[in-house]
């Protein structure tokens, strides 16, 4: 049985780290229109509020991608569920993630969204866990570093439950 243990980031404080992101990617791509990819399920949250941050033109697209099943540990197979519909050659490209764990899956992502030879690629990511990372990579622009917990909330889920909690709480996911 899931057990949310406490509040580990309140949404007043996603809220003003998302509008920092925002305000970093506007002046970064000021005179661009960048492709927001968000990474579904997770991220679909934080890309809402992000896009409504960025004072300029940018297009969203989605791609959903698959390396944890229905658990909370990474299987380590990586599946493309659903593609992009945009071509993003020669395009600005912000990849839009919820959490980098391991680094596995998102490292996967962008070998392959490199190979459609964008003209730039960048990752956004709310949370990160330095302590998991399998593979060095690059984050541009980070919200949070969090301890190695499990967390539910902004998105983030369980089974497919807990996405819809307005902040970031830890969990004891009781298995």
């Amino acid at each position: 049985m899931l057990r949310v243990e406490k509040i580990l980031i309140s949404s007043e404080e996603i809220q003003e780290k998302v509008q920092e992101l925002g305000d970093r990617i506007t002046e970064d791509y000021r005179g661009e229109r960048p492709l927001l990819i968000g990474i579904l399920r997770g991220a679909v949250v934080v890309l809402s509020d992000l896009m409504r941050c960025i004072e300029l033109p940018c297009e969203i697209d989605f791609m959903d991608i698959s390396s944890y099943g229905s658990g909370s540990t990474s299987s380590g197979v990586v599946r493309i569920m659903k593609d992009l519909e945009e071509d993003i050659t020669g395009r600005h490209v912000v990849v839009v993630e919820d959490i980098v764990d391991s680094g596995l899956t998102l490292s996967y992502l962008k070998r392959s969204l490199l190979a459609r030879n964008p003209a730039s690629l960048e990752i956004c990511s709310l949370l990160s866990k330095p302590s998991r990372r399998k593979v060095e990579l690059d984050v541009k622009y980070l919200g949070f570093e969090i301890p190695d917990e499990f967390v539910v909330g902004y998105g983030l889920d369980y089974a497919g439950s807990h996405r819809n909690l307005p902040d970031i709480r830890i969990v004891n996911p009781g298995e």
